[in-house]
């Protein structure tokens, strides 16, 4: 399999991805526990019109696309579903489907690009550049640091909100915080798999690693290394059937999670008989 990393753009994007396995695994433990999957997926839908507009105007460039659509999409979810008549998903389904639409007319009307929509929608992590890289190695060390120092606040809110606050988590500051750090991610990962497929890198691993450990303390460092595991194994496997990375990566993240899914089931029946 080492084989398969044998040339310069595959060390790239080796390291791009064991980089990005970190914000992945940190903040995608949080949408699981917090049950924002679809929150994350429609962020990673959302930027979508800010690549088009981003290809289209060269002075802007996708990532300040991407990232100014992922900010206007966060801005809006947060402050229209302050609204108690718009809560429960449907403002960021509204969003969502909007932003798609958008994407779409933009990018066959506006722009007239002849850039393949492929390669929008799923990226190519053989494609990363060396500024993608730097800007993984960011958005890996802020995730770091808030989840570090704001792991337990988060806990909390994440499972006790109504006590959260008299405890000092100020569950609103934490929301914040969180809805931006999964945006931050989400726009960092699109080269890697483009605005449909995000989602699953973000929420698999995660998934997995609530499967597998109950502890929210040790789920984190384990969907961090199940990322990296499944991004490595990923790579290796595109490599050699000469498909698109991104695609098998997110498949061999679903694989592993049916694999734990299961082995807990039979587990769990084993003992109860």
């Amino acid at each position: 399999m080492l084989d398969a990393f044998d040339v310069p753009f595959m060390q790239r994007a080796l390291f791009a991805g064991l980089v990005l396995a970190v914000p992945l695994g940190l903040v995608g433990t949080w949408v699981v526990l917090r049950a924002l999957a679809f929150f994350s997926h429609a962020v990673g839908v959302g930027t979508f019109p800010g690549v088009v507009v981003g290809l289209g105007v060269p002075a802007v460039g996708p990532f300040l696309g991407a990232a100014a659509a992922a900010g206007i999409l966060t801005a809006a979810v947060v402050g229209l579903e302050r609204d108690e008549r718009m809560q429960g998903g449907a403002v960021t389904g509204l969003v969502l489907s909007t932003a798609m639409a958008l994407g779409a007319v933009l990018l066959t009307t506006a722009f007239g690009l002849s850039t393949p929509v492929e390669a929008v929608l799923f990226g190519s992590l053989l494609a990363i550049t060396q500024a993608d890289v730097v800007r993984c190695l960011a958005v890996a060390l802020v995730a770091i640091v808030v989840v570090g120092i704001g792991a337990r606040r988060m806990q909390s809110v994440a499972f006790d909100r109504r006590w959260s606050r008299p405890a000092g988590a100020r569950p609103g500051l934490a929301d914040l915080a969180l809805l931006m750090l999964i945006a931050a991610t989400v726009v960092v990962a699109l080269p890697v798999v483009g605005s449909l497929l995000v989602s699953g890198l973000l929420i698999l691993p995660a998934a997995t690693a609530r499967v597998l450990t109950a502890g929210v303390f040790t789920m984190l460092p384990l969907a961090a290394a199940l990322s990296a595991v499944e991004i490595v194994v990923g790579l290796a496997v595109a490599r050699e059937l000469d498909a698109p990375p991104g695609s098998v990566i997110c498949a061999v993240s679903g694989l592993g999670f049916a694999v734990a899914v299961l082995t807990d089931r039979l587990r769990r029946r084993s003992v109860s008989t």
